[in-house]
């Protein structure tokens, strides 16, 4: 598959006007993201490129702030030396350490994930997946199912199968995160973790403990009536991939309407990670 890079300046004193930008470069096809000084370098794959897109998304934010872009094509072959160069191990709140196969292990750390990411999301380093690994560790884990919507590297569902979790279903509508998940269960030894590939259509007819998901503000509110359904009194849901305003607000108006209570948030960099309980008394 050939990728293209899309380097982007942007011009902006606001280092979250840069987080806007990626999450709608990623709404649009966009799945990888290295940072810079100035601005960033975008993947997608050559296909997906739609320069009238990112043409548009100009006009969208130009009353904010104004970005520059262009274009390079770039062999498959070299993908690996990309992240690989830009990936450095990462600490969640002193617990847990996550790394890439090649480096050194730390032992020490009360939980070691090991992601190589390849061309999937979620390595943990995006304040979204930070976030939502800061509410894991300070839930209970042992003996719950899981369900990890939108899985990308299978990060989360490892640390909720590393917490002691019974069993945990992942689940990406992207076949490169549904291999990416498998091979990285395989590389934690973590082997109570299913994986399926699709979206909200593929959950089975089953009742979850703990539901995670880590996606988009536009996709959750569609996804959101499905999760009630896979869900138990006193179910908890977890929630990252939008913004505190005006997303947070959207989300827990309709998270209210069928069923499921907020219980707090956290925000890094204006991202936003929401935790709620379900009850259907």
């Amino acid at each position: 598959m050939i990728y293209s890079e899309v380097l982007v300046n942007v011009t902006s004193n606001e280092d979250f006007h840069k987080d806007l930008l990626i999450n709608a470069l990623s709404e649009i096809g966009f799945d990888t993201f290295e940072d810079l000084d100035n601005g960033f370098k975008a993947y997608i794959p050559s296909s997906a490129l739609n320069l009238e897109a990112l043409e548009q998304l100009k006009k969208t934010f130009e009353q904010m702030f104004s970005f520059s872009f262009t274009t390079q094509s770039i062999p498959h072959q070299n993908w690996n030396e990309i992240w690989e160069s830009n990936f450095e191990p990462l600490q969640v709140a002193n617990r847990c350490y996550i790394r890439a196969t090649f480096h050194e292990p730390q032992p020490q750390f009360e939980y070691e994930i090991i992601i190589d990411p390849k061309m999937a999301f979620g390595t943990g380093h995006h304040q979204t997946t930070a976030l939502m690994m800061e509410f894991m560790l300070a839930e209970n884990f042992s003996g719950q199912k899981v369900l990890d919507m939108g899985c990308g590297t299978g990060i989360l569902a490892i640390l909720a199968s590393k917490m002691g979790a019974k069993e945990v279903l992942a689940i990406d509508y992207d076949d490169v995160c549904y291999d990416s998940t498998l091979e990285n269960a395989l590389l934690n030894k973590t082997n109570n973790i299913e994986a399926l590939c699709g979206s909200k259509e593929v959950i089975p007819n089953q009742k979850f403990d703990i539901i995670l998901a880590n996606i988009n503000r536009n996709i959750l509110l569609d996804q959101l009536d499905t999760y009630s359904v896979a869900s138990k009194h006193e179910t908890k849901l977890f929630l990252s991939g939008f913004y505190e305003d005006p997303d947070l607000e959207i989300i827990k108006k309709k998270c209210d309407s069928i069923g499921f209570k907020y219980n707090g948030h956290k925000v890094l960099n204006a991202w936003v990670s929401a935790k709620f309980v379900f009850s259907n008394k």
